[in-house]
């Protein structure tokens, strides 16, 4: 993933961007979600190590493709490189020196702490809470797989109807919102249209996010610093799932079960509401703005 953020902005146009990664978000949902798992099902079927072959396969496959791509992606300059320690100690410090980006990184990675507390008892939750049989919870998955899709092709249209700051405040409202509405919903159908609802939004922020670091980071740190960003963003979700089997286990005996199992949600729209004090002032249209204009003057 990393990579392809990296190699992304070297054959699509900056005002692209945002369309680009939004179509492939949504490429990434239909075949993960919805091809992959019945592919899946239907080879095991027919031998039980057919999966795991098609599965190399479709990395050759995608080896070629990447390799078909028509241009000269190698880096321009011949200097001798520095140790990796040092690039990487020079991409950490660009990111936190970086004005939009610090903040962007802190509230993703708060983020994505808040979105794992729930979601480590999420089994457990759906079966006990929700009632739900195995059939009941398998189509759960099936309503952010479709969010997913929706939010693909219509993150770039949201950006650009309400400005992209707007765009990142109504996320961090909505998904306070929706996690919230999930510790007192009664019925899988709604946590289904809620997961639906929630995961358009986590399409649009990463689309935006995304598409924002593509555009901001010089070409020869981008790698870095998306390296270091991702590493802090997806490193915090060990912690919120730690925090969440925590929090059930404790409220488990004062609270009674259903409720210690519904809390985590609570907990996480409430926390969820806290962080825009934060991040609301520090992610606006303005600076998001001055930020792609201090990079263009850069060069």
């Amino acid at each position: 993933d990393n990579a392809g953020q990296t190699f992304l902005p070297a054959i699509v146009a900056k005002d692209d961007l945002e369309k680009a990664n939004g179509r492939l978000w949504s490429a990434e949902q239909v075949a993960n979600s919805f091809a992959g798992p019945p592919l899946g099902s239907l080879l095991i079927g027919v031998a039980f190590a057919a999966p795991f072959f098609f599965d190399a396969a479709t990395f050759a496959v995608a080896a070629a493709l990447v390799a078909s791509i028509p241009g000269q992606f190698r880096p321009k300059s011949t200097a001798e490189r520095a140790p990796w320690r040092t690039e990487l100690v020079e991409g950490v410090r660009w990111l936190w020196s970086h004005e939009l980006l610090r903040p962007l990184a802190i509230t993703l990675g708060v983020l994505n702490a808040l979105g794992a507390l729930p979601f480590a008892v999420l089994v457990l939750f759906g079966q006990e809470v929700l009632g739900t049989s195995a059939t009941e919870f398998a189509l759960l998955g099936t309503g952010g797989a479709l969010g997913g899709v929706l939010g693909g092709f219509a993150a770039s249209a949201i950006a650009k109807r309400i400005g992209e700051g707007a765009a990142l405040f109504l996320v961090l409202v909505g998904s306070g919102v929706i996690s919230a509405a999930i510790g007192f919903a009664g019925h899988w159908l709604v946590v289904w249209a809620l997961f639906a609802t929630s995961t358009v939004l986590a399409v649009v922020w990463n689309v935006i996010t995304v598409s924002l670091r593509q555009s901001i980071i010089p070409d020869g740190l981008l790698g870095r610093v998306n390296s270091v960003y991702r590493f802090f963003a997806w490193g915090m979700m060990p912690i919120g799932a730690f925090a969440g089997g925590l929090l059930v286990a404790l409220a488990d005996g004062p609270f009674g079960r259903t409720t210690a199992l519904r809390l985590p949600w609570v907990v996480s729209g409430v926390l969820h509401l806290a962080l825009l004090v934060y991040a609301a002032p520090r992610l606006t249209s303005a600076k998001i703005s001055a930020a792609r204009a201090a990079a263009e003057a850069a060069g």
